[in-house]
């Protein structure tokens, strides 16, 4: 909506304060959407949400299944000590 009425403004923040008056929200809230857009769209650098998403949840998983390795390793060291520590008595 923004882009289509662009031309009818001098410029595109006052595009972007107008519209967002019309359906009540605010200005800088509907320029981040319209940024978003953009990016979906390829009119603009950058990552789209949903990769950026899907980078986080990755990101995620991986420092969880590093976390459960530490703790793995912990435990099959500690039982290996005990095991050590049986066969010496």
């Amino acid at each position: 909506m923004v882009l289509d009425h662009k031309k009818d403004y001098p410029a595109r923040w006052s595009a972007l304060m107008s519209l967002a008056a019309k359906i009540g929200c605010a200005g800088l809230t509907l320029h981040e959407w319209v940024k978003k857009a953009e990016v979906h769209s390829g009119m603009r650098a950058g990552v789209p949400s949903d990769v950026v998403d899907r980078i986080k949840a990755l990101d995620r998983e991986n420092r969880e299944e590093r976390q459960a390795n530490e703790i793995l390793r912990k435990a099959c060291a500690y039982f290996a000590m005990a095991e050590l520590d049986r066969r010496a008595r």
